[in-house]
């Protein structure tokens, strides 16, 4: 995930291959309420990684919850459930900004405390007190329970319970508005079950119920948890008396499909790729509980290509420019935003109708589309439940970069991880001008992988993937400094030095002389390396550790002074550059294999410099060595790479020389980033 502050989506070209989605937040959290108000364990799959989730873990293993992880093996989660009971009487919740921890947390406790006699306090970021909940704080005292508003009456933070049990209103129907956040409804549903043993518990909507497919996802696990909920038309449900929620046993939760929007997007916008028809989602397919699934209706209005299974979607480019639509988006209130990115791919003016939710959402959302859709050139028109969207000039077809009404933009994302998602789809745009998304670490919420799946299945001309190329004789920290800049801009590494060091040790391995130049290269040319969870592996094997040793430096710098296994290691050295960027060290990176790289760095660093730092590092390590030795070694790699006759070690032309003899690697990677800010407004 990324240090910096932003990601720079260069110029997108095509795409195509497979993506599986994480599991769906809306699915995740409810399931791990359920389960946790059960009687007994319940065993979940699938269940999703995220802010969101998170936050809702802490919150229900703070109120008693026992909770394991990979039990009863890798990718599931036990939760032992707490039975209607409450372990723990009081406590202050943390629930950042996930609504869909705060609005059931808040009824389920609001109701246990008034019946056991507890007392918490929720809160969450300032954004989360920004978000009304005042419906569902009316709905909880007409019931008769305590709910005090800490700040701002009718949002967070709110007291819950005062620590006396309190009689409870059953009789009556509870009266809910439906037409502000579908979320107040799922929260009634999920916590009344939780005092209608002896009577049943009628819920009633006032005004028009937005959402209504998240609302059918409750009532969906409501039944699979043992409560099975009468519903007459929207208005009204009926929790049945003596309900009590028991475990299923086991629960997979499905794919998100509204994340599966931006790959449907993908596949409509995107030219396939050779090898590939287009793209396919696994995890959720046109059998999806989730309202969200509908989003392929609209998809195709617009134009793509999509057919499906149960569990798998299959999406290509069909009409191209895209449709423009007008579209009641009551049903797909998460995934419509994708469709105003895929408007301005389209002919004409899409209106998508009906998203007065999007008001009250992580931000403003219709506000926020509107705003960064006119940066990239768009013609935006917004009102209290609608957007307008007129593609830029040229829309999906520009025919060159002079004519084009496409803008290079940042986008600014407001901690709002569906803006970041969908705005990266701007990369596509016909003028080939980049795009900046700001603060991509938003997309934790629900999808913290979401960028690198992304970039797995889309592709860009070479000369369009920005390279930074850090060079410098050994000893330099180049090594050091690269993977720190990589890891900071979320850059792919090339350590181009292990590549010599594995040939060297493939060599040693096979009984190769490191005076076989023939029999090196083909070594080379044949290297079974693998690069995972940052350790390094020749033919399966773990060869980080060795890889680093003196011993393996030296055999590596000799390795390295043929031209014919340079050669042999250029075509692999090459294709390491991929989606969204590179930092590549080595000797000769800007001066051999990557020359038309934006930023070259030559690291330098005297001498006597050199041998302490590698001194205090083998040292460090518990391996013995002299200062005096270790000198003579490098002047000695350092005579030997300068003068060699292919690829000397020498500063590109155009690199940027650094010299860091006196600077720490955070001074160090701070002016290698400024350097590389500097040249990538956009």
């Amino acid at each position: 995930m990324y240090a910096i502050d932003h990601l720079d989506i260069p110029p997108l070209s095509g795409a195509g291959g497979t993506v599986r989605l994480p599991g769906s937040k809306s699915i995740s959290n409810r399931v791990l309420l359920l389960a946790a108000l059960s009687v007994g364990q319940t065993d979940i799959a699938d269940l999703l990684d995220s802010d969101d989730t998170r936050v809702m873990l802490a919150a229900l293993a703070q109120l008693g919850c026992r909770i394991e992880t990979e039990t009863p093996g890798p990718g599931w989660l036990r939760v032992h459930g707490i039975g209607g009971e409450l372990p723990v009487r009081e406590g202050a919740l943390f629930l950042g900004n996930a609504g869909t921890a705060m609005r059931p947390l808040t009824a389920a406790l609001a109701l246990l405390a008034s019946r056991h006699g507890g007392k918490f306090e929720l809160s969450g970021i300032p954004r989360m007190h920004e978000r009304p909940i005042g419906d569902l704080v009316d709905a909880l005292r007409q019931l008769g329970c305590p709910v005090d508003c800490l700040g701002q009456e009718g949002y967070p933070p709110l007291r819950l319970g005062n620590g006396a049990a309190q009689a409870l209103t059953l009789d009556a129907p509870i009266r809910v508005r439906g037409d502000v956040s579908s979320q107040f409804l799922t929260a009634l549903l999920l916590a009344l079950p939780l005092v209608a043993q002896d009577r049943p518990v009628t819920i009633e909507v006032v005004g028009e119920l937005i959402s209504k497919p998240y609302i059918e996802i409750t009532l969906n696990l409501l039944a699979r948890f043992g409560v099975p909920v009468q519903r007459e038309g929207w208005s009204r449900f009926i929790i049945p008396a003596g309900s009590r929620y028991r475990s299923p046993g086991q629960i997979h939760v499905e794919a998100d499909a509204s994340s599966a929007s931006y790959f449907i997007a993908l596949g409509a916008i995107a030219p396939p790729q050779p090898g590939h028809d287009g793209i396919t989602i696994e995890g959720v397919g046109l059998a999806s509980i989730q309202g969200d699934i509908r989003f392929v209706e609209a998809a195709r209005q617009m134009g793509a290509e999509i057919s499906g299974e149960a569990n798998r979607l299959h999406i290509r480019r069909g009409a191209w420019p895209l449709r423009a639509v007008d579209l009641d988006c009551n049903h797909i209130p998460d995934a419509a935003m994708t469709l105003a990115v895929m408007a301005l791919y389209a002919e004409g003016t899409t209106t998508l109708r009906n998203i007065a939710s999007w008001r009250v959402k992580e931000t403003d959302r219709i506000a926020a589309m509107a705003t960064e859709c006119r940066k990239l050139g768009a013609i935006m028109e917004e009102g209290d439940d609608f957007l307008r969207i007129t593609p830029p000039q040229g829309g999906a077809t520009a025919p060159d970069s002079t004519t084009h009404g496409w803008q290079p933009a940042a986008i600014h994302t407001y901690d709002d991880h569906r803006v970041a998602m969908c705005f990266s789809l701007a990369a596509f745009n016909p003028g080939r001008v980049r795009v900046r998304i700001e603060d991509p670490k938003c997309v934790a919420k629900t999808f913290p992988d979401y960028f690198e799946t992304l970039f797995d299945v889309c592709e860009a001309e070479s000369g369009a993937i920005p390279v930074i190329c850090i060079d410098g004789p050994t000893a330099s920290g180049k090594g050091t400094l690269a993977a720190e800049v990589a890891r900071q801009l979320g850059y792919h590494l090339l350590d181009s030095g292990a590549l010599y060091r594995a040939t060297a040790l493939a060599a040693q391995d096979a009984g190769v002389s490191l005076d076989d130049e023939p029999a090196l290269a083909r070594l080379a040319a044949a290297l079974p390396l693998a690069f995972r969870d940052h350790r390094i592996f020749l033919a399966g094997r773990d060869i980080t550790d060795p890889l680093r040793l003196e011993s393996t430096g030296g055999m590596a710098s000799r390795v390295s002074q043929y031209p014919a296994v340079r050669s042999a290691l250029h075509a692999l050295q090459l294709s390491f550059r991929r989606l969204p960027g590179l930092v590549a060290d080595g000797r000769d990176m800007g001066t051999v294999v990557f020359p038309d790289a934006p930023l070259k760095v030559y690291l330098t660093a005297s001498v006597a410099q050199r041998a302490q730092r590698r001194h205090k590092q083998l040292i460090s390590k518990g391996i013995s060595a002299s200062i005096e030795d270790l000198l003579a070694d490098l002047q000695v790699r350092d005579a030997r790479d300068m003068n060699r006759s292919t690829a000397p070690l020498k500063p590109a032309e155009d690199a940027l020389q650094l010299d860091n003899s006196e600077l720490d690697i955070e001074q160090s990677v701070r002016q290698v980033l400024n350097w590389w800010q500097g040249r990538q407004q956009p």
